[in-house]
């Protein structure tokens, strides 16, 4: 097994980290350069900056915002929200990201996916799926409205920003963005999300058995215990949030947490 990252994510709005639960209720959780340099020197494998209003509002990432950032942190940034054209991720490449992320656009146009990983590379290329359990419709009918459901997992792709089901299955999108040539998945339960009651890892174990490319776990961590099950359940690396920014968890404790479990850290 290679090691895996600890990787804390900064939600940008209106030039802020927030963090909310289930993609609203959003906190301050302060200026995103300074939490970066922050995350950069307790040892953070990368650092994932999400603008998170960039697509509902119609605008592009703050570009200037990376570039500061990129200046401060020497580890890897993955940069994502209104990402929507090859010249969006070649400026943000340019000002300093390792890593572009797509959402909402390779939902609308797959094929970005394609071309980005052909002109970029792969390795650049993050696809990040904000999933959603949902009843297959073909069981409500089965079973009538208001029936109680004992149903198989199921998840829709949700874009906008979580405000948008698609009626994608987000096992399927995460199979298809694979082939198209992403690098990685980067895979967000909106209904984890912020509450700290662990990772979805029935989600994180159907996307894992059937991808080979990474798979960072995100949404829902709240302990350590969480980290070494999201690994176990296949995760290339785990992602949070609110435990780092409101320094409830380091992220050395983390680190040594899943080495005491003997599992590989970087």
């Amino acid at each position: 097994m290679l090691g895996i990252r600890v990787i804390p994510c900064l939600d940008v709005n209106n030039g802020r980290v927030v963090k909310g639960t289930n993609f609203v209720n959003l906190r301050d959780a302060g200026d995103p350069v300074e939490v970066a340099k922050r995350y950069n020197l307790e040892g953070a494998d990368e650092v994932v900056f999400l603008d998170i209003t960039a697509t509902y509002e119609g605008r592009d990432t703050t570009v200037d915002l990376v570039r500061r950032t990129a200046q401060q942190v020497f580890i890897p940034l993955t940069v994502g929200g209104g990402v929507r054209t090859l010249e969006d991720i070649r400026v943000l490449l340019n000002a300093g990201a390792d890593k572009v992320s797509l959402n909402s656009s390779a939902v609308k146009d797959p094929e970005i996916i394609k071309r980005a990983s052909e002109r970029f590379g792969r390795q650049c290329i993050v696809v990040a799926i904000d999933a959603k359990k949902v009843t297959p419709s073909s069981l409500l009918q089965a079973n009538g409205v208001g029936a109680t459901i004992q149903s198989s997992n199921k998840w829709n792709v949700f874009v906008h920003g979580g405000r948008i089901d698609t009626g994608l299955d987000a096992v399927e999108w995460a199979k298809k963005a694979q082939d198209l040539g992403a690098g990685e998945i980067l895979l967000t339960s909106m209904d984890k999300d912020g509450t700290k009651d662990g990772y979805d890892n029935a989600l994180l174990k159907t996307v894992t058995d059937i991808v080979q490319i990474p798979v960072i776990a995100s949404g829902g961590a709240g302990k350590l215990e969480h980290f070494a099950s999201a690994v176990e359940s296949g995760a290339s690396a785990v992602l949070a949030a609110s435990l780092f920014h409101y320094r409830e968890l380091a992220i050395k404790q983390v680190k040594d947490y899943l080495k005491s479990k003997n599992i590989p850290v970087r």
